[in-house]
This record gives structure tokens, C-alpha cells and sequence, in this order.
């Protein structure tokens, strides 16, 4: 789009709003996109571009731009983004103008933009990804998103047909996205812990979305991950260009096959979720030119948000915390089920807050009865301790998942729910907390240590 009088004068008016924000003390990564949007509609479209834009969308867009973020910064490539900032088409406005000059002529070669998967249709028409990853598409606040056909199809609908997709194969809906773009597909192989018959109680894609015959599915992973083919048309998984052909969880190694060209690289998580969005990292990187020691050494720096993960030894315990997104029931049940799988055996703090102000949660609890709490029915999860706003509903839940309500302590206060805490025979205490629950989650363990200093 052409540059015209209104855009430069919005342009420095931002800039300067911008930075009379920062000297105050603000972030300000949303207010100054959202003023340059008003004031000139067309704004995104007619600042310049870097060169390069990585965009990422799906379930776990902010992990994966995050991860690239930082192996392209560690190679010192010089990069803009939204990372600590909004991922909507106000927040991604605020990302290039920081990135840009008073003419509006960009400063960096590359962008990377977490681009949120209901603001394709404000964004796409103005930004053309070179390369937009899609790891996931999973269910996802209701109230907003309402199922992932309705979110895969604005995301389909609206990427720019130049933008090269990179997709996971083993996630049938996210494959599916953009059929008429250039793909590159990635996909695990066959696991030892996938099965013949699905364990989870949500699948969003059972029958063929050709001819609607119900999928025959090889294997399953976790919920509608796995492979699958349609016995009526010639639907079926894709065929992957970059493969994960051998996990190694134990010397925390993964190979990546493709074409007849393998290579190892270090883990840095053994949760499958991460390990699909350390491939999908890799491929964009690869297409960048980065070489596989560029990358590796990265990988071997790069830890998971705390955030998102810890994982502390204090006085012969372990202390885990982890995200167990609310309002997201494939996050939690993953998050239950990697708890379920750790060794040793475990005592179990549940604080799925949905209800704060951050998160615009609303009364609906649909999401809890999707979401398979029957991974903590398990013998080596000693004791289940349920807090906060959500605590009857997820004490509940637990209860329909015929845990045995002598395992339960559920009350409100997190202090006093965790006072309750029992350490004989446990090895491991997971804190699984939500994604706006980071405070109340240090308070609870600084009262588990507390409990263990006691003891």
C-alpha cells in the first residue's frame, strides 16, 4: 500500500506516544498499534516489512515463536517481535512501528510474529509471512473460539497464498490448513506409548472431512494426534518432509530424518508437546540457513519458560511446576497425563484459576468435562489437592473420575489447601497451575518448602 500524508503524520504521533509510554514505565506493546490502527486503517499495510516474517499461529504459538526468538537472537541475528507483547493485529502493529524508522522503512531483516489465529483476517491482508507454522490446533477457550473447525477454517481462509505452511502432519486438522499453499509437513514417528485405541475423552476429528466416513486411525498419540486414513477416498495423514524417526527420552536426544540426511539434536523437554515445537523450530530454522550447529548449540542453552516448566530438588524432593492451561482441555489433560507418567510416586496441586481478571473468564465449565482428569486416578498419585476460585468444580470432576475422595483435600485458599499437603512416601510434588496463576503458584511453593523444612 502507499505511503500517504495521514500515515506519517499517525506514524509519528505513535512513535511519540510510544515512547512518552516508556519513559513512564509502561510496556507499551498494545495501546500504540491500537491508536495507529484508528487513526490510519490501513497502517499495517503500508509500513515496510523485514524482509523475512516468520509467522507462528496455533494452540502453542507463544512456546514456538518464543523458542525462535531466542536461537535466532543466540546466533546474532538481529529480529523484531512480539514476544512480550500482544499477539493481535493491535499488538503486531505496535511490533513493526518499533521496528521501523520515522519514515516508515523497517530496521530489521527478519520479523518473528505469534499472530493469533482469530486475527488472520485483520492481519494477513496487510502482512505476508514468508513462513507461517502451525504446530496445533486444539480446543481452545470456548466462549471465544467456539470448536477448531470454525478456527481452522478463519486461519485457512485468510493465509496469503505466497506464505509457505509448515505444518504437523500428525495433527489432522492443522494439516489441513491452507491446502492450496506451499506446504512442508513434519511428523514423529511411530511411538512405543502410542495406541491402537484413543485414551482421551475429546477427539475434534473422527470422521473423514472429504466424505464424512469415519477414520481408521493406525495409531493414536493424544487426543486426534496420530495417524489415520479414510477407507472410502484417498484422504489420509500427509506424508512428512522432515520426520522424527528415533526419540531417545533417555540420553534426551531426537533424530530428524529428511530425505536420506539424518540429524541429532538435544532435547529440552521431554513433554511431547515440546518436542514437536523444538521440530517444527528446527525446519523454519533450517529453511533460514541456520545449520544443525547453530541450532543444536542453541537448543543446548534453551530452557522452557518457567512459566511454563520448572523442576527443583529441594531436600530430597522434587518440585515441579506446570502450566495446566485453563478454559484448554487438551493442555490439562496432557499436563495430568505427563504428571501420571513421571516415576516415583507423586502428591498432586491443582490451580486451574479461569476465573481471573486477567483470563475474562466466564461461567461456563464445559471445558472441565472435557478435559480427562482420570489420568490422576492413578496408584502413584498419592493425594490430589484442589484450590482456588475453581476448586468445587474441579473437586467434582475428580469425583466423576472415580478418584477415591479420601486421596481429595479441596478448599478455596491456597495457603490452607496446601497446608494439608502429605509427605510420607511421596518422591515428587507437581504444582499444576494456570496460565494467570504465576504469583499464587510461588506463594504455594514456598509452602511446600516450608512443609518440607517441617517435616
Amino acid at each position: 500500500m502507499k505511503k500517504n500524508l495521514n500515515f506519517y503524520i499517525t506514524l509519528w504521533i505513535v512513535k511519540l506516544i510510544s515512547a512518552g509510554l516508556k519513559l513512564l514505565g509502561k510496556n507499551a506493546t498494545y495501546y500504540p498499534g491500537k491508536l495507529a490502527l484508528d487513526m490510519c486503517p490501513g497502517f499495517m499495510g503500508m509500513l515496510d516489512k523485514p524482509k523475512t516474517i516468520i509467522g507462528v499461529t496455533g494452540t502453542n504459538g507463544k512456546t514456538v515463536s518464543n523458542m525462535i526468538n531466542d536461537i535466532l537472537i543466540d546466533n546474532g541475528y538481529k529480529i523484531i517481535n512480539n514476544k512480550y507483547g500482544s499477539n493481535i493485529d493491535a499488538g503486531i502493529a505496535t511490533t513493526l512501528l518499533q521496528g521501523a524508522t520515522l519514515f516508515g522503512k523497517s530496521k530489521k531483516e527478519i520479523a518473528v510474529l505469534e499472530i493469533d489465529e482469530r486475527s488472520a483476517p485483520k492481519v494477513f491482508p496487510y502482512i505476508t509471512p514468508t513462513y507461517l507454522i502451525c504446530t496445533n490446533i486444539f480446543r481452545d477457550s470456548l466462549m471465544r473460539n467456539a470448536h477448531t473447525e470454525f478456527i481452522s477454517e478463519i486461519v485457512s481462509k485468510n493465509v496469503p497464498k505466497d506464505t509457505i505452511v509448515i505444518e504437523n502432519a500428525d495433527d489432522l486438522i492443522c494439516s489441513g490448513i491452507a491446502p492450496n499453499n506451499a506446504k512442508i509437513y513434519f511428523s514423529i514417528d511411530k511411538l512405543d506409548t502410542d495406541t491402537k485405541e484413543p485414551h482421551n475423552i475429546v477427539r475434534d476429528i473422527i470422521t473423514c472431512p472429504v466424505c464424512n466416513t469415519k477414520l481408521e486411525y493406525e495409531y493414536y498419540r493424544y487426543h486426534h494426534i496420530g495417524k489415520a486414513h479414510c477407507t472410502k477416498c484417498d484422504y489420509k495423514t500427509p506424508d512428512a518432509d522432515y520426520v522424527l524417526t528415533n526419540l531417545d527420552l533417555e540420553n534426551k536426544k531426537m533424530t530428524v530424518k529428511s530425505g536420506e540426511k539424518e540429524e541429532t539434536y538435544d532435547l529440552i523437554s521431554d513433554n511431547i508437546i515440546n518436542i514437536y515445537n523444538m521440530l517444527a523450530v528446527t525446519i523454519v530454522l533450517k529453511q533460514l540457513g541456520l545449520t544443525h550447529d547453530q541450532i543444536n548449540s542453541s537448543f543446548k542453552d534453551l530452557k522452557i519458560v518457567e512459566t511454563r516448566y520448572s523442576k527443583e530438588e529441594y531436600k530430597n524432593y522434587e518440585i515441579v511446576t506446570q502450566l495446566a492451561k485453563g478454559m484448554n482441555p487438551i493442555a490439562c489433560s496432557l499436563a495430568f497425563r505427563y504428571t501420571k507418567q513421571q516415576p516415583g510416586n507423586k502428591a498432586v496441586i491443582i490451580i486451574l484459576d479461569d476465573l481471573h481478571e486477567e483470563a475474562k473468564g466466564s461461567e461456563d465449565t464445559a471445558w472441565q468435562y472435557d478435559t480427562d482428569y482420570e489420568f490422576l486416578n492413578d496408584e502413584s498419585i498419592k493425594q490430589v489437592i484442589i484450590a482456588g476460585p475453581r476448586y468445587m468444580d474441579s473437586y467434582i470432576r475428580c469425583l466423576i473420575a472415580n478418584i477415591k475422595p479420601e486421596v481429595l483435600v479441596h478448599k478455596k485458599d491456597l495457603i490452607e489447601a496446601t497446608s494439608e499437603l502429605k509427605l510420607d512416601g511421596i518422591d515428587k510434588i507437581f504444582i499444576l497451575h494456570d496460565l494467570y496463576s504465576i504469583e499464587e503458584t510461588k506463594q504455594i511453593k514456598q509452602k511446600v518448602k516450608e512443609i518440607i523444612d517441617k517435616k
